[in-house]
């Protein structure tokens, strides 16, 4: 190959790197920029929630305030990646440490960990594994533990093996109710189930004697 061939190549690769890493980091800055609009909304929201009078209000508004922040950390971890994949040890971390700061007043009393394994998994995945541990720790926040309990625990926990992947949310609370029709109410329930099916996993909920385990199941096909 001449001279002029191997350098034209070489400028049109080294072209090429360039436009690659200017396309990164507009997507990194978009993220970020998601991520802080997202933030804001859940800052309104949850003001929002602290003015209202109605109980049934100042509820949705709090859950939607964690909806969006479910969303909103899963875009700060896409902006620190490079390959489009999020690490879920840290996501999970961070979403339990934002639920826990803004809805957990005695950390003493009422804890809330993560448990993850050095899994990563596609932006799209781990959003739906964010809104499903969001909504299942919400449900466990309002029914698992009755005025003055004490020693309460929440564990959100993901491990992946050779045959699939399982994300489990377990409390140590007051246990299924005796109507299992009541277990996961309202809205949270349908959001569940729907993210579980378009993740081709199986929800499964049982009693962990004491409280109560629900589990989000993928088995590899």
């Amino acid at each position: 190959m001449a001279a002029t061939d191997v350098t034209v190549e070489r400028r049109a690769e080294k072209e090429k790197d360039d436009l690659l890493r200017e396309k990164q980091l507009l997507m990194q800055e978009l993220q970020h920029r998601v991520a802080n609009s997202l933030q804001i909304i859940a800052s309104v929201l949850l003001q929002s929630a602290r003015k209202v009078n109605s109980e049934e209000t100042r509820s949705h508004l709090s859950d939607a305030h964690h909806r969006v922040l479910s969303v909103a950390t899963l875009q700060k971890q896409l902006a620190t990646t490079q390959a489009g994949e999020v690490a879920l040890r840290p996501y999970f971390t961070e979403l339990c440490q934002s639920i826990s700061a803004s809805m957990i007043s005695r950390p003493d009393v009422l804890e809330l960990v993560a448990r993850v394994d050095d899994s990563k998994v596609d932006a799209r995945i781990s959003e739906s594994l964010g809104l499903i541990a969001t909504e299942l720790v919400i449900n466990a926040l309002k029914h698992a533990f009755p005025a003055g309990h004490r020693d309460a625990r929440i564990v959100v926990d993901f491990h992946s093996n050779a045959t699939g992947w399982i994300l489990q949310v377990d409390d140590n609370g007051v246990g299924l109710p005796l109507d299992r029709k009541a277990t996961l109410p309202g809205l949270g329930t349908g959001i569940v189930e729907a993210l579980a099916g378009q993740l081709d996993a199986t929800l499964v909920v049982d009693d962990a004697h004491p409280g109560t385990c629900v589990s989000i199941v993928h088995v590899w096909k």
